[in-house]
């Protein structure tokens, strides 16, 4: 199983970015896909996650209303759509999958194989 997360990159304060995850070997559609950041000395934390076949999604409380993720199961790719973006947003971006129930969508410890993360920076 490989996932490939793509899109990071350099924006400024109030701006959008929009990272995507590629993932092979698996069948995409059957899996939570989530998103995890971790930003420079902190800890790994969680930012969204879509339902298998994408029927439902959750956002933690600091990005809701601000990112939005959305999954295409024919091109096995979950994207992540970041709008009005903060300096506290800077962060490695990591894309992961989920075989467990949906309850599990916010606990990394359930994520079975991750991709090797994608960094943005956003300045103020």
């Amino acid at each position: 199983v490989q996932l490939q997360a793509c899109g990071g990159g350099l924006a400024q304060a109030g701006n959008s970015l929009r990272v995507s995850c590629a993932v092979s070997g698996r069948t995409f559609s059957r899996y939570i896909v989530g998103w995890f950041r971790q930003a420079p000395g902190k800890e790994r934390e969680f930012v969204a996650a879509s339902s298998r076949y994408g029927g439902s999604s959750a956002y933690a409380d600091s990005v809701n209303g601000r990112f939005s993720i959305s999954r295409d199961n024919a091109k096995n790719t979950v994207y992540l759509q970041m709008n009005n973006l903060k300096p506290e947003d800077t962060a490695v971006y990591y894309c992961a999958t989920n075989n467990a129930v949906w309850s599990t969508r916010d606990q990394e410890e359930h994520y079975d194989y991750w991709g090797p993360g994608t960094l943005v920076t956003v300045s103020s």
